[in-house]
């Protein structure tokens, strides 16, 4: 597993350091959806420093987590996302529902 988590303050941060395809959704939901039960955190958010490609599974995987945080009260926020990043949540809708920052520094 090469995804990072760090909890600070009731956030859970979650730095992603792979692609983010059919391949890798699965493992990669599995662990942050330990850490988000594990933790109940009032936030969390994906960092996707290290992301370079993002297809719909990756969709699929930030909506469910979507869905896990607001569940449990929480809110959600992306911060890192490149160009090509950054225009996949744009076309999906994404970015409707959980808000993108540009630059941010992790904790």
């Amino acid at each position: 597993m090469k995804t990072k988590f760090e909890e600070k303050n009731n956030v859970l941060y979650l730095e992603i350091t792979e692609e983010i395809d059919h391949h890798t959704t699965e493992k990669i939901r599995r662990v942050m959806d330990n850490e988000i039960t594990r933790f109940m955190p009032r936030k969390i958010v994906f960092d996707f420093s290290n992301v370079s490609f993002m297809d719909s599974a990756g969709i699929g995987l930030l909506i469910g987590r979507y869905k896990l945080i607001k569940l449990l009260g929480g809110a959600a926020e992306i911060i890192n996302a490149n160009k090509s990043i950054s225009k996949v949540l744009e076309m999906s809708g994404v970015l409707k529902i959980i808000p993108i920052q540009k630059e941010k520094k992790v904790g």
